[in-house]
């Protein structure tokens, strides 16, 4: 297990980083890969994310419009168009099951820790994912045998959020909500799987290296 403050959310950012990085390894990484493998961590999100540095700015656009100004053949619709074949994962970690409170999760939906990251999913939008945004993901970690849980707070039981479904609606992404699985989350000492964090720092991996070969077989009806 892994004891320290902050893992909430430095934990998701060391996997997105780690992942990113390992799926450029060797020369050819890039040689067929028709997207732009991107990270993006943002400050305040424990404030509401609204600041110039936070999701809720228009940075990501900003940043994603220069980049794709920046490729050849660009027309007016460029940027509509690679949103519409983009996704985003927003890795947010995600509250663990308490052994002494196990009766607060659902039954069929309890995250433990060394099991995996879990998906996020909240009928209200809470969580951005959905029925297609979580197939593609399921089937990159099941290829890759990375195991993966599913959370879905109890209906009697508020939800929190993360900046998946800000910028869902914002820019019209495909989305899909994780999270390593976090116990005494905001406390001074957060716990968290040690095997957790090499599963999702995988899923990156493979996410960025697949995505887009995956993605051209995808047909939504």
């Amino acid at each position: 297990l892994i004891h320290a403050s902050r893992l909430d959310n430095l934990n998701s950012s060391y996997c997105a980083i780690e992942g990113l990085i390992n799926s450029l390894d060797g020369k050819q990484a890039l040689e067929d890969d028709s997207h732009v493998r991107l990270v993006s961590l943002f400050d305040n999100e424990e404030v509401g994310s609204t600041s110039a540095y936070g999701a809720n700015s228009a940075l990501l656009e900003s940043a994603l419009r220069r980049i794709q100004a920046s490729c050849d053949g660009v027309n007016l619709t460029s940027f509509e168009e690679s949103i519409a074949n983009s996704y985003m994962i927003s890795s947010d970690v995600t509250h663990a099951v308490h052994p002494n409170y196990s009766e607060k999760h659902e039954e069929n939906h309890r995250p433990e820790l060394q099991k995996g990251p879990a998906i996020k999913i909240n009928a209200n939008q809470r969580y951005a994912t959905t029925s297609v945004t979580s197939t593609i993901l399921k089937d990159i970690a099941k290829r890759n045998g990375i195991p993966l849980q599913e959370f879905v707070v109890r209906n009697d039981s508020s939800c929190g959020s993360t900046i998946g479904p800000m910028l869902s609606a914002q820019l019209g992404l495909r989305t899909v909500d994780i999270g390593n699985p976090l116990l005494a989350m905001h406390s001074i000492r957060e716990v968290c799987g040690a095997d957790d964090v090499g599963m999702l720092v995988k899923l990156f991996e493979h996410f960025f290296s697949e995505f887009a070969a995956l993605d051209a077989k995808i047909n939504v009806d």
